[in-house]
């Protein structure tokens, strides 16, 4: 008698990935963040800490982010998801990507996607921060080279864009 371990077997899964529709066979294991980096070449998903602490993995699943080193495919699977990719329109920049470029908001980048994508859900629920509610939005997602001053500034300028009409 031949036992058959069913909780490695590949899984079919089909999501919504940057408004195109993905279908593909992964195993249960396979993190999120690997699915979108390997099987759909989204190098913008960056992984860090992979526990989930850092934030530079970080992605929207159905219009809320969440830490993609931390999501299984698995549990993805019929999502809508968005990863940084997804922000500009073709060569032009997001009012967000502008503003953190204007400000220097980046320096290494390896934070930026994580960062622009949770900067993007605290704006779309608080559209006129004060710095203090700009610190706490982004406290989840760790930058070793800004010292945060240039995120908080371009997060200011990016939602004052935005409340003016700035396209998104």
């Amino acid at each position: 008698m031949t036992v058959t371990d069913h909780s490695t077997a590949p899984t079919t899964v089909t999501m919504t990935v940057n408004g195109r529709r993905v279908d593909a066979h992964v195993e249960p294991r396979r993190t999120l963040s690997d699915f979108l980096r390997r099987d759909c070449a989204l190098a913008g998903v960056h992984v860090g800490c992979e526990h989930g602490v850092c934030g530079a993995c970080t992605v929207t699943l159905d219009g809320r982010t969440a830490r993609s080193c931390c999501t299984l495919a698995v549990q993805a699977d019929g999502a809508e998801i968005e990863t940084v990719e997804s922000l500009a329109n073709g060569p032009e920049l997001d009012p967000l990507q502008e503003a953190f470029r204007r400000h220097h908001g980046l320096q290494c980048g390896f934070c930026t996607p994580g960062m622009l994508l949770t900067v993007r859900e605290l704006l779309a629920a608080n559209p006129d921060p004060t710095d203090e509610e700009i610190r706490a939005g982004i406290s989840g997602n760790l930058c070793r080279c800004t010292g945060y001053q240039f995120i908080v500034d371009a997060v200011r300028d990016a939602a004052a864009v935005l409340r003016a009409g700035g396209s998104r």
